[in-house]
């Protein structure tokens, strides 16, 4: 799915280490050639989709200069990056993920300790 400018998906906010998946529709055949009744695929315990979109990553505590009062306080988060990026294909963990409906879409936020593997089409 590409972001254009005529969706809302590129207004969309990912909190924390949580990224937006776009699932594939799951296999309708097995591998020796048998159809599979509607539903069956859903229940697998393991799926894969793309990522559309990813949080900032994990909140880094900002370390405290109690000595240094005269530079005063700063809110600003730091934080660690996902491993994630979109456009990977995931494969991931379907009891950790939340499904949600977005302009009548289905989604799964997945949170990234969920995440087994990423497919990227970049050299590594």
């Amino acid at each position: 799915m590409q972001i254009t400018p005529d969706n809302k998906i590129k207004k969309l906010i990912i909190v924390g280490d949580r990224v937006l998946i776009k699932p594939l529709k799951p296999e309708e055949r097995t591998a020796s050639g048998l159809f599979l009744p509607p539903g069956v695929g859903e229940k697998e315990k393991v799926r894969q989709g793309y990522i559309v979109k990813t949080g900032p990553g994990y909140a880094i505590p900002s370390a405290s200069d109690d000595d240094d009062l005269w530079k005063g306080k700063s809110n600003d988060v730091k934080y660690l990056p996902l491993q994630a990026k979109e456009g990977d294909l995931a494969v991931f963990l379907l009891n950790a993920a939340t499904e949600v409906m977005y302009q009548q879409e289905k989604y799964f936020i997945v949170p990234n300790q969920a995440i087994l593997m990423l497919e990227r089409e970049e050299d590594l």
